[in-house]
């Protein structure tokens, strides 16, 4: 992984960064105010060896006592010490326990020796480091001299007596508040890219590319409003999933290096993935720029396209492929554009079978020859075998991913089974993809339609702008055409 990448996972996972940084800082928090306040105080003690007049005596006898500061530091925690110091003060406790609340130091080539007590009471650590300084003091004295003599070689002196605390010396506040704050941005981080590591549905495209050598010929963004809005080429022109799908018929143009192919399956791995949505806008887009385009809702298990579009799906393609009906009785056109739909009809028991008979592949090669386009909104693959049968009469097929929904291995799946038939794969379409903090998002900035009294008067230009870019003028949609049916009735 590039440092992009790992800046895309944080981008991508920031909320389980956020909650486990916000948790780890609470419960230090929480830990720091639900602690019980301690005190420290120190008293320092000065070491010196008696004795000696000239310079060189002095200098041996301060390396002599520097040499023995921490033997001292020993005996100043030792039962020697402690014990007098438990009678002196009454202490409830024994020569052990007040051992574990004294700290004794000694800063380096120095002959102090520093005493610190801990304690929930601020007296008491006061306290207790002064008696244990005047006893070590007392103490090293005897020790110095065994044999009793007056003047004993080492003299201590309580140089710092200990002062009672103002404030507590734990729990520090700020301290575990920082703590926390690191910890937890770092347990969020490593939550982060595990979970990364561990999540095998599709986001972007990054995550396809590693699976199959098809590309990616569109990314369509999340449409609000999406359950209202299914033709959002036309409800919603200039939005970022309107110019997604446009940008999907552009680059079929390309696919094969010619016009394209001019039938086309879209399905998808799984249902839900909006492989339905994705056909009706594609279909309606391609309309736009004057093409016949004719839409067959092919899903004769679960149809919607008649429902999203409003239209009369009780007779269609069932109708045609039982022989009931010829392909012009049935179609009907939508609004006012060239793109007529032929709904699924009565759903058959045997969908499967009739998708894959010589009535479809003849009804197939009819539409090709009246339209510029066919699109076949067919079931997912992963399900049923539709999608494959289908896809072995058409030009091409298109496979919409739902974006956060679809695992890499059903995807993988979905396009084995496409190759397995020898299925020319046009392309991959990712669908629902996030806008925010997505890279596919962007604002178009100066494109965007112009308000009534922004455009120019008819004959006049402005200077200032110079050269401006002419739309390409839509062509004229045929005039809606009435089938047989419909004239027979009038």
């Amino acid at each position: 992984m590039e440092l992009t990448d790992y800046v895309a996972v944080i981008r991508r996972r920031w909320p389980i960064v956020l909650v486990v940084t916000l948790l780890c800082l609470a419960a230090s928090l929480a830990a720091s105010l639900l602690a019980t306040p301690r005190y420290t105080s120190s008293s320092e003690v000065f070491f010196a060896v008696q004795g000696g007049d000239s310079v060189s005596d002095l200098a041996q006898g301060s390396t002599f006592a520097q040499r023995q500061m921490t033997s001292f530091a020993e005996v100043a925690t030792s039962p020697l010490v402690l014990e007098p110091v438990v009678e002196e003060l009454g202490l409830d406790m024994t020569p052990g326990e007040l051992a574990g609340m004294v700290t004794v130091s000694v800063p380096q080539d120095t002959v102090i020796l520093e005493v610190s007590t801990t304690s929930t009471s601020p007296d008491d650590a006061a306290a207790i480091s002064n008696a244990v300084a005047n006893q070590l003091a007392s103490t090293s004295a005897a020790l110095s001299s065994p044999d009793g003599g007056e003047t004993a070689p080492v003299q201590a002196t309580v140089m710092t007596p200990a002062q009672v605390p103002g404030s507590p010396s734990s729990p520090d506040v700020v301290r575990n508040a920082a703590l926390g704050l690191v910890l937890g941005l770092l347990l969020g981080l490593g939550a982060a890219f595990v979970r990364h590591l561990a999540d095998t549905r599709v986001h972007t495209e990054e995550d396809i590319e590693p699976l199959t050598d098809t590309p990616v010929i569109a990314a369509v963004a999340i449409k609000e409003n999406a359950e209202r809005d299914r033709v959002f080429v036309h409800d919603d022109p200039h939005g970022p999933s309107a110019e997604a799908v446009r940008r999907l018929r552009t680059n079929l143009q390309f696919v094969d290096l010619g016009d394209g192919p001019s039938s086309i399956v879209v399905t998808s791995s799984l249902p839900g993935e909006g492989k339905s949505t994705t056909a009706i806008n594609l279909a309606a887009s391609l309309a736009d720029t004057g093409a016949r385009v004719l839409l067959i809702d092919a899903d004769l298990r679960r149809p919607s396209v008649a429902d999203y579009l409003g239209l009369e799906g009780g007779v269609g393609l069932t109708t045609v492929l039982i022989g009931r009906a010829s392909l012009e009785d049935v179609v009907q056109p939508w609004q006012d554009t060239s793109l007529d739909i032929l709904p699924t009809g009565q759903i058959p028991p045997n969908p499967s079978e009739l998708l894959g008979s010589q009535s479809m592949r003849t009804l197939l090669a009819e539409a090709t020859s009246s339209y510029d386009a066919v699109l076949l909104d067919s079931p997912p693959i992963l399900p049923v075998t539709d999608a494959t049968v289908l896809s072995g009469m058409t030009g091409g097929t298109l496979v919409v991913a739902g974006a956060n929904q679809i695992h890499k291995g059903q995807l993988a799946d979905s396009l084995e089974s496409l190759e397995a038939v020898e299925t020319h794969v046009l392309g991959i379409v990712l669908n629902r993809v996030a806008r925010t903090g997505n890279r596919y998002s962007y604002t178009y900035a100066g494109y965007r339609p112009l308000d009534a009294d922004e455009a120019p008067r008819a004959g006049t230009t402005t200077a200032a702008s110079g050269p401006r870019a002419v739309a390409p003028r839509r062509a004229t949609a045929p005039a809606p055409r009435r089938n047989r049916r419909t004239r027979a009735a009038s």
